[in-house]
C-alpha cells in the first residue's frame, strides 16, 4: 500500500470513528432524556455545542498528554507509529472505564459554589464555555509550536480565571471566588509530582546503570532497529502502563467537564444517579438520622428556611470556617431532604421538578459535612465514621459518571493522540537531553511516569502526565550524564509559567464577555 492510499485509509477511519462516536452520543442523551422534562430549545442547542467543545479539549488534551505516552515506544522503534497509538488508545479507554470519577469532581470543587449551584444559568454557562475555550485555545497554541505543555494547569487556571472574575464581578474580597484551600491542594499536587518525578527518575537511572551495564540500553535507537527483546517487552508496558493510568487520571478532567454541562442544560436526566438502589436509599434515610441526632450535640434546631440555610451553608464554604448557625442550617438541610427522600423507592421516584433543587441540597450538606469533621476538634472518632459513611453516601447520589460519557471522552482522547503525536514525540525524544533519549532513559521515565500518575489517582488529585513524564526524561538524562538543553528546557518552564496567568486571563475575560452575551 502507498503512503499516499495508507494516509487516505487513516483519514477515512478517523472521520468513521468520529462520526459513529457523534451518533454514540446522541442516542445516550435522548435515552437519558427519555421520561424527563424536556429543556427549552436553546438549552439543547447549548448542550450540543458545550459537548463538542469539552470532547475537543480532551481530543486536544491527546495532542499533549497521550503523546508523551508513546513517545518512548515509536522514538525506539519499539512499535510502530500506528500500532503504537491504537494500542496506546486502547489502553487509555480502558483507563477511562475504570476510573472512579473523583479526580473528575475534585476539578469541579475548585469553582465558585454558586455558580456550581446555578449551573443551569446564564451565569452557569458562561462559566463552561470560557473555561472550556481558554483552555482549548492555550492547549492549541502550545501544542502548534511543540511544546510539552500541561492540560491539567491549563484547565485549572481557566478555572481560577472565572472564580476571580465571579469576584470581582461579585464585589465580594472573600465570597463569589475560588476555594483556594481546595486549589492549594491541587497545586501542591501539581507542583511535587515533576520534582519528585525528577528526582526519582535520576536515581532509577543511576540503579539501571548499576545493575544492567550494558552500552546498547544507553545508546540512541538506530533508524528502523528495535531494541533488545527485553527491553523492548518493558517499553512496551511502561507505555501501556502510562497510558492507562493517563485515561483514569487525566480523563476524568473532561468527564466532570461534560457532567457539569449535562446537569446545567438537563438537570431531570443527569441531576441524581438513577443507579442508586432503593436498598440504598432507604440506608440513606436511615443514616441521615442518625447524623442528625449527631449533629443535635453541637447545635439545636433553628427555624430556618431553606434559603436562609442555602446562604449559611454557602458562607461556610465560602469561608472556610463554622459559623454559629453552620450545625442548625445542616440540620435544617438534612430536614429537608429526608422529606424530599420520604419513602420513595429510588432517585427515579422523586418528582422531577424536585431532583435540582435536592441535588443542590446533598451538595451543599456534603460539603458542610466535611467542613464540619475537618474543624469540630472535640468530634469522636465513632461520629466521624459515621458522617463520613453517611458523606459517601451522598457523593454516590451526585457525583456519578455515565458509562457512555467515559466512552466518548476515552475516543477523543485516542483521537487525539493519532493527530497530534508527531510534534510531541521529537521533543521527548530528541530535545531534553542534550543526547538523544537511549533505551534505558525511556524505560526508567515511563515507570516513573506511571507510578507518579497512579499515586494522583489514590489521592483523588489530578496529575499532569506532561510535567512528570518530561521531567523524569530530564532526570534519566542528568543520571546517565549527559545533562539536558536548557533552550529546551527554558521555553517548556517559559510555557508552564505563563499557562497560569494567561490561561487565568483568557478565561475571565471570556467569562465576562459571555456573560454579556448569555
Amino acid at each position: 500500500m502507498t503512503p499516499r492510499n495508507r494516509s487516505l485509509l487513516n483519514t477515512v477511519a478517523f472521520l468513521a470513528v468520529l462520526f459513529g462516536v457523534i451518533i454514540y452520543t446522541i442516542m445516550h442523551v435522548r435515552e437519558d432524556l427519555i421520561g424527563s422534562t424536556h429543556s427549552s430549545a436553546l438549552a439543547f442547542v447549548l448542550l450540543g455545542l458545550a459537548l463538542i467543545i469539552a470532547l475537543g479539549f480532551e481530543f486536544v488534551n491527546g495532542f499533549h498528554d497521550t503523546a508523551n505516552a508513546v513517545a518512548t515506544v515509536i522514538y525506539s522503534n519499539s512499535l510502530p507509529p500506528t500500532f503504537a497509538v491504537i494500542w496506546s488508545g486502547i489502553w487509555n479507554f480502558i483507563g477511562v472505564l475504570l476510573s472512579s470519577g473523583a479526580v473528575a469532581y475534585t476539578i469541579i470543587s475548585l469553582l465558585p459554589i454558586e455558580l456550581v449551584l446555578k449551573v443551569g444559568s446564564e451565569a452557569g454557562f458562561s462559566m463552561i464555555f470560557a473555561l472550556l475555550l481558554a483552555a482549548v485555545i492555550w492547549n492549541l497554541l502550545t501544542w502548534f509550536f511543540g511544546i510539552p505543555n500541561s492540560s491539567s494547569h491549563t484547565l485549572i487556571g481557566s478555572i481560577l480565571g472565572v472564580g476571580l472574575m465571579n469576584q470581582l464581578l461579585m464585589g465580594d474580597g472573600v465570597s463569589s471566588g475560588v476555594d483556594w484551600g481546595q486549589a492549594l491542594q491541587v497545586f501542591k499536587a501539581l507542583i511535587f509530582s515533576p520534582l519528585a518525578g525528577f528526582a526519582i527518575a535520576f536515581l532509577g537511572m543511576q540503579l539501571l546503570r548499576f545493575l544492567l551495564p550494558i552500552p546498547t540500553l544507553y545508546q540512541a535507537p538506530k533508524e528502523g532497529k528495535a531494541p533488545p527483546w527485553p527491553m523492548r517487552v518493558l517499553l512496551i508496558l511502561t507505555c501501556t502502563g502510562v497510558s492507562f493510568s493517563h485515561g483514569s487520571n487525566d480523563g476524568q478532567k473532561g468527564m466532570g467537564l461534560i457532567m457539569l454541562i449535562l446537569i446545567g442544560t438537563v438537570p431531570t436526566a443527569y441531576a441524581l444517579n438513577s443507579a442508586v438502589s432503593s436498598r440504598q436509599v432507604e440506608n440513606f434515610t436511615h443514616k441521615a438520622m442518625v447524623v442528625d441526632n449527631i449533629l443535635a450535640e453541637y447545635g439545636p434546631v433553628m427555624p430556618l428556611s431553606l434559603s436562609e440555610s442555602h446562604e449559611v451553608l454557602t458562607h461556610t464554604i465560602q469561608k472556610n470556617h463554622l459559623l454559629p448557625e453552620t450545625v442548625p442550617a445542616m440540620r435544617a438541610m438534612l430536614r429537608i431532604i429526608k422529606e424530599d427522600v420520604g419513602n420513595k423507592a429510588t432517585f427515579k421516584d422523586i418528582p422531577i421538578e424536585n431532583q435540582t433543587n435536592l441535588r443542590n441540597n446533598l451538595y451543599l450538606l456534603d460539603q458542610n459535612l466535611v467542613h464540619f469533621t475537618h474543624l469540630q476538634t472535640n468530634l469522636p472518632k465513632d461520629q466521624e465514621t459515621i458522617i463520613t459513611d453517611f458523606e459517601n453516601d451522598i457523593v454516590s447520589s451526585i457525583q456519578f459518571i455515565p458509562p457512555w460519557v467515559k466512552v466518548v471522552v476515552a475516543i477523543a482522547l485516542g483521537l487525539g493522540t493519532m493527530v497530534g503525536w508527531k510534534r510531541i514525540v521529537v521533543t521527548v525524544g530528541k530535545k531534553i537531553g542534550k543526547q538523544e533519549m537511549s533505551y534505558g532513559q525511556g524505560a526508567v521515565a515511563e515507570t516513573v511516569a506511571m507510578t507518579m500518575i497512579q499515586m494522583g489517582n489514590q489521592f483523588h488529585m489530578p496529575i499532569s502526565t506532561t510535567h512528570v513524564v518530561t521531567s523524569a526524561i530530564a532526570g534519566t538524562s542528568v543520571g546517565r550524564g549527559n545533562g539536558i538543553q536548557w533552550s529546551t528546557v527554558r521555553n517548556m518552564a517559559m510555557a508552564w509559567i505563563l499557562t497560569l496567568p494567561v490561561s487565568i486571563m483568557l478565561s475571565g475575560c471570556l467569562f465576562w464577555l459571555f456573560l454579556k452575551v448569555f
